[in-house]
């Protein structure tokens, strides 16, 4: 079977523009989460969120071609040379190298923003004063299709649309074509930049959404018993994957392996887990016994943990479940914190975060986390600094609304 490496990563969050500024603020306990300033949050109950702050998209994409494009396609095309450049693969691939590469990149909405101010302009104006980029600017596959014709990969080409699950299931997905020979190189993961009115109103309407809008930095707590729900967020992540054999030949150097991925449906509630996590549960033991190793051999794990009360709740089940009497010794960690839920990017950033973790040994702490959930006795869930550890294996959770679930196994690169 052909073993897949990672050899770049691309990201934006509300921590950085790049990895490294985000993986700084990560370590450092750091909150991206401000009061909402894309538009006047006055009228919805959650006014915070992780927004995108400085964001230049000019050094990869022309003024007028962002124009028409949404700006979670932006991200998608950021994050994409980011990761192409640390791989060290070309400005435009040609030949073999484009014919064998690939690119699965998923969004939760999509060009939601887009969608929202052209149903505007019908109501208003009338459809004839749609906007003629809307459907393009608007679908979300669009970003992964911005990203071939950018960078020339002639592949497999496609986007995955799982809600929180989006980037997880899209970076499997791209494993699993390089396994089975259907590519030598894949770009995978997720963008989404829904920070929108709409959006943010139909979430609240929900009551998923944390409205501890007097202390931005400190409404995202996840498995603490103080939660409220989630703090949205935007971003984008990307991964260059590649079968190990092509990367050696062409002096790439690894960042770390991938070994497994397991994907599920709860088929139990169209927004609540599963009782007890056990799709989550399903996922995490299917993605180990694709690698190969059992669980008292996973060192850390970067939790979904949106900071809704039932969702950390089934998951921490889910974690004691899955890791059984190992589980006090798994390092764990919540980067939406920090970041805020971005959605459909939040499965690769926090897959960046893993693959860091394991390069680095340091598990970034899971901040605001004063009075843990009663579920959370006795288990290690790096309370608000970051702590230091000798890790080989990582997993990384996702959860869609749907039931969808998704794991991710990585292990350290030691060659």
């Amino acid at each position: 079977m052909i073993r897949v490496v990672v050899t770049g990563m691309g990201a934006v969050s509300a921590l950085g523009n790049d990895v490294a500024s985000i993986w700084d603020g990560l370590v450092a306990g750091r909150s991206g989460i401000r009061t909402i300033e894309r538009f006047d949050p006055a009228r919805v109950d959650s006014k915070i969120a992780g927004e995108v702050r400085g964001f230049d998209p000019s050094g990869v994409i022309d003024r007028k071609d962002a124009r028409r494009m949404d700006r979670y396609i932006q991200f998608g095309l950021v994050v994409a040379r980011q990761a192409l450049d640390q791989a060290g693969l070309p400005g435009r691939m040609e030949g073999r190298l484009a014919e064998r590469t690939g690119v699965i990149l998923g969004s939760g909405l999509g060009g939601v923003a887009t969608l929202f101010d052209n149903v505007l302009v019908m109501a208003e104006r009338g459809p004839d004063r749609i906007s003629p980029f809307f459907i393009p600017m608007g679908i979300a596959n669009t970003a992964a299709g911005q990203v071939a014709i950018a960078f020339g990969q002639l592949g497999p080409n496609f986007a995955t649309v799982s809600a929180c699950a989006t980037g997880a299931h899209a970076i499997g997905e791209a494993w699993e074509t390089i396994r089975r020979g259907d590519a030598d190189v894949m770009l995978a993961g997720g963008v989404e930049a829904a920070i929108h009115e709409a959006v943010v109103g139909g979430f609240s309407s929900m009551k998923a959404l944390s409205t501890r809008n007097d202390d931005p930095a400190r409404a995202s707590r996840p498995f603490d018993g103080g939660r409220d729900g989630f703090v949205i967020g935007e971003g984008g992540g990307m991964l260059v994957l590649e079968g190990l054999e092509h990367a050696e030949a062409r002096g790439a150097e690894p960042l770390a392996e991938v070994i497994g991925y397991g994907a599920t449906a709860d088929a139990s509630h169209i927004t609540l887990p599963a009782p007890g996590g056990i799709g989550a549960v399903r996922a995490a033991r299917r993605a180990l016994e694709k690698a190969g190793i059992g669980a008292d051999e996973v060192e850390h794990m970067n939790a979904h943990a949106t900071s809704t009360p039932e969702g950390d709740r089934a998951e921490l089940q889910a974690i004691r479940t899955i890791f059984g009497a190992h589980a006090p010794a798994v390092a764990v960690t919540a980067n939406k914190s920090m970041l805020g839920h971005t959605l459909g990017a939040a499965g690769a950033l926090e897959s960046i975060a893993v693959i860091q973790a394991l390069r680095t040994g340091t598990v970034p702490p899971t901040i605001n986390l004063s009075d843990p959930d009663p579920e959370a006795a006795g288990l290690d869930l790096t309370p608000n600094r970051a702590a230091q550890h000798d890790l080989r294996i990582g997993v990384n959770n996702s959860f869609g609304f749907g039931g969808q679930n998704a794991a991710l196994v990585f292990r350290r690169w030691d060659a």
